[in-house]
């Protein structure tokens, strides 16, 4: 796969581009541009007494490709909610500044697990976040791994991208996996499509036959039961398969079932490394995990408590950087998702 510092710094006949991002995000987005040969756009952003905020660019952006990186996912200085509210208003006033076209790159998209209802008068959440985007004059969001792709395609009434991250992934157990039968497992139901993706891909790159597993999974008012288990992962390597880890409950219960049935060790995968508080337990001494895996996509937790052994994280700045270079040019992201 071509990189954006292979290709040479992002160009367009259209107008210029130009990258923000906000302060929670400078990190991430600056890897991204260091990798499009590009400064990060420079902006301000102010607080008031009564909690109000103001963010504006300090760069002229009337005619150009403009790209805002934002991963919607809450920390300790922001709520969830905070930090959607301050990419729309920004999003919004790029759009007011002159924009030519707008893209919302968005690694991490909030609400995108509440997008249908199970229960009566339930919101369809993820539709209402897509109803903002539109409102403030966003031309296009991208996301990465997004939970229900269907849904995220279905939500929004204006261009949508999804990159994934199965090819970083694949890469790392590739190197990884020792020698011997692999067992993909999937969380639960609703994850065997995503699982049986990853198993057919990393069968073919690893030239053996790789089995497939996954737990029943049910949840009712905050409450998660279900016993069944499909599939032999006895003397096998178990890898577990998922986009998102937030409390590591599901990860957990599990990574515990695969080991009481033989599993010689287990992995995690996932995408996004969301971890709320209660996702320490993934990382304590007597956790049935030998690893987890993730990617950059939202800003680290754990990463100084738990040993390199324990959390890796792989970068995805790379992956956004060359998207954007190719949107920007007017190019294809087919060949990003392929392996």
């Amino acid at each position: 796969m071509m990189t954006p510092a292979d290709a040479g710094p992002a160009q367009r006949s259209g107008g210029a581009l130009e990258v923000f991002a906000l302060n929670s995000d400078q990190p991430f987005a600056a890897a991204v541009c260091d990798l499009l040969r590009l400064p990060i756009a420079r902006h301000e952003e102010r607080e008031f007494d009564d909690g109000e905020h103001k963010t504006r660019p300090l760069e002229a952006v009337r005619g150009k490709d403009v790209y805002l990186v934002a991963s919607l996912v809450g920390g300790a200085r922001h709520s969830v909610n905070d930090k959607l509210c301050r990419a729309l208003f920004f999003l919004g006033a790029l759009r007011d500044a002159g924009a030519k076209r707008l893209t919302a790159v968005v690694p991490y998209l909030c609400y995108a697990r509440k997008d249908r209802r199970t229960k009566a008068r339930d919101p369809v959440t993820t539709r209402y976040v897509a109803r903002f985007f539109e409102a403030v004059g966003v031309d296009r969001v991208l996301t990465l791994d997004v939970h229900d792709l269907a849904a995220y395609e279905n939500a929004f009434r204006i261009s949508v991208e999804h990159l994934e991250a199965r090819p970083l992934l694949l890469d790392y157990f590739v190197r990884k996996l020792p020698d011997g039968p692999v067992v993909v497992v999937a969380p639960d139901a609703g994850g065997v499509k995503r699982a049986e993706r990853f198993r057919q891909a990393l069968e073919r790159k690893l030239g053996r036959g790789v089995g497939s597993a996954f737990m029943e999974k049910l949840r009712s008012e905050g409450r998660v039961t279900g016993e069944v288990f499909a599939g032999d992962v006895s003397s096998s390597t178990a890898v577990i398969v998922d986009d998102l880890i937030a409390s590591g409950g599901t990860l957990l219960r599990v990574a515990r079932a695969c080991r009481q049935r033989g599993a010689r060790s287990v992995f995690a995968a996932a995408t996004h490394g969301v971890f709320t508080p209660e996702a320490s337990a993934l990382f304590a001494s007597e956790t049935p995990l030998d690893q987890v895996v993730i990617t950059n996509s939202v800003p680290a937790r754990f990463s100084e408590t738990a040993t390199s052994h324990q959390l890796v994280v792989l970068d995805a700045a790379p992956l956004i950087a060359e998207a954007i270079r190719r949107l920007h040019t007017d190019g294809s992201l087919l060949e990003l998702n392929e392996l």
